[in-house]
């Protein structure tokens, strides 16, 4: 599958819309080589339009230079992620439905609308025949639940130009009588009317529960990163892990309250999951980063440490691939929501509830700091976890008293998990190299590193329970 970012704007234009003369629009200097398409795309989604009203369309298109499947996706700033796959069958591909995969969930997907596009592209160049941009004109025919529409619109997209090439085209276009789009895709104008059937009710403004919008994103932020922890992507498999971590501590702090209905444990399961591919991940940057700085001649421990995490990382990647596409994520998927989208949750003062979970953290803490007991400090990083995501629900409302000691926190809770990194990596040394020299000395320094990273840990938790850091309390 070929994936990637699209930058483009769209522009409506009145049947004898004239293309202006762009040549001297910012650094364009030629316009010529004009090559005409006859697209013909199907549209596919689930009967209720759940991927367009997702931002998400999927379509099968002949002609043109990129016929087959693509599924675009929300991308970053002005821009949007495509993937492609080629393909002529009417079945979507697999690959496609595991990206939209939890918005979907078991939801069919079938043709919602079939659009025919004459369309005339031209290359927009500099002086030095780079193709700045792509400018399309089409004339539009839609058809969709037996009714036809049609139009013309302009379509121009980046190809190795910025976004000043963009903000030139559309300062002629304008001049010359054309308009931003009615709407953000052809297909979303072409089913206008089925989408707006399909918005919920508006309803009366009324101040948010802290709790429930903290939840929410925790759950848009899961299905968020879920295509790209499919792929086994660090940082989207890092996210959906934390996302998936806030929102059990979450439930865990209010308990009382909000009734999860195993929803902790299922999230329990997922965490497990997606840690199976990041821990190795993390332990093996962290590793080889410690046998390069020991010197070349410890390289055969570098080839034996690379080995047994890269096949610990792909296990795990293959456990994951099957755990998102298992009934039970989508169980659990469909449990969130029914928590998170139903009835605002009515839960104890947010502040009060920090402050308890806090100063539990903080006895937890002194007690493992005075016993010196691994699995007691490993412990008491958990308890600061809960304590930091309690007190990060209170940012919207609380502004930078929240922020303050969120960041402190933040980095008492990575200097106690420095100390159990190093107590992991200790352990995947001895099990790896037993009797061997340079792993008994990667393994001192490793010792040396635990013992160094808890020295900080007193001073840290100082600094978060200082009297200006803790006014929130």
């Amino acid at each position: 599958m070929e994936i990637a970012t699209e930058t483009e704007r769209k522009y409506d234009v009145p049947e004898t819309f004239e293309l202006p003369d762009l040549v001297g629009a910012g650094d364009i200097a030629g316009v010529d080589g004009a090559e005409i398409h006859d697209l013909d795309a199907t549209y596919f989604d689930t009967e209720d339009l759940i991927l367009m009203r997702n931002r998400r369309t999927l379509r099968r298109r002949s002609g043109g230079n990129d016929a087959g499947w693509h599924l675009k996706t929300p991308g970053d700033g002005a821009g949007r992620t495509e993937h492609r796959l080629p393909g002529e069958s009417d079945e979507v591909p697999a690959e496609l439905v595991g990206v939209v995969r939890s918005i979907v969930r078991r939801r069919p997907l079938a043709p919602v609308a079939r659009l025919r596009t004459h369309r005339v592209e031209t290359p927009l160049r500099d002086s030095g025949g780079r193709t700045l941009a792509l400018i399309a004109q089409d004339q539009v025919r839609a058809e969709s639940d037996g009714t036809e529409q049609a139009w013309q619109e302009i379509e121009v997209e980046l190809v190795s130009g910025d976004a000043a090439v963009l903000d030139a085209v559309e300062e002629a276009l304008f001049a010359a009588g054309a308009r931003p789009a009615e709407g953000p895709s052809k297909v979303a104008r072409a089913l206008a009317g089925r989408l707006a059937a399909h918005q919920p009710a508006t309803k009366t403004k009324i101040k948010v529960n802290p709790v429930s919008a903290y939840a929410r994103e925790q759950r848009d932020a899961i299905i968020g990163h879920d295509p790209a922890a499919r792929r086994g992507e660090p940082r989207a498999v890092h996210q959906m892990r934390v996302a998936t971590r806030r929102l059990r501590s979450t439930l865990k702090t209010y308990k009382k309250s909000i009734p999860d209905n195993g929803i902790r444990d299922e999230l329990r399961w997922l965490a497990g999951v997606l840690g199976a591919v990041r821990d190795p991940q993390v332990l093996e940057e962290k590793l080889l980063a410690l046998v390069q700085e020991a010197g070349p001649e410890f390289a055969p421990a570098a080839d034996r440490v690379r080995a047994h995490l890269e096949d610990q990382i792909e296990t795990g990647r293959t456990e994951l691939a099957g755990a998102l596409e298992s009934d039970r994520y989508l169980d659990l998927l469909d449990r969130i929501d029914e928590l998170v989208d139903g009835d605002p949750f009515r839960t104890p003062d947010p502040v009060n509830r920090a402050r308890k979970v806090l100063a539990k953290a903080d006895d937890r803490l002194d007690a493992a700091l005075a016993s010196g007991v691994e699995e007691e400090i490993h412990e008491s990083r958990k308890g600061f976890k809960q304590a930091r995501y309690s007190v990060e629900l209170l940012v919207p409302e609380h502004g930078k008293d929240a922020k303050r000691l969120v960041k402190r926190l933040t980095a008492l809770q990575d200097g106690l998990g420095s100390y159990q990194d190093s107590n992991v990596a200790r352990s995947v040394l001895r099990e790896l190299g037993e009797g061997s020299f340079h792993f008994g000395v990667l393994y001192g320094r490793q010792e040396q590193v635990g013992r160094e990273e808890l020295a900080k840990v007193p001073a840290l938790a100082k600094a978060a329970r200082r009297r200006r850091v803790r006014q929130l309390f």
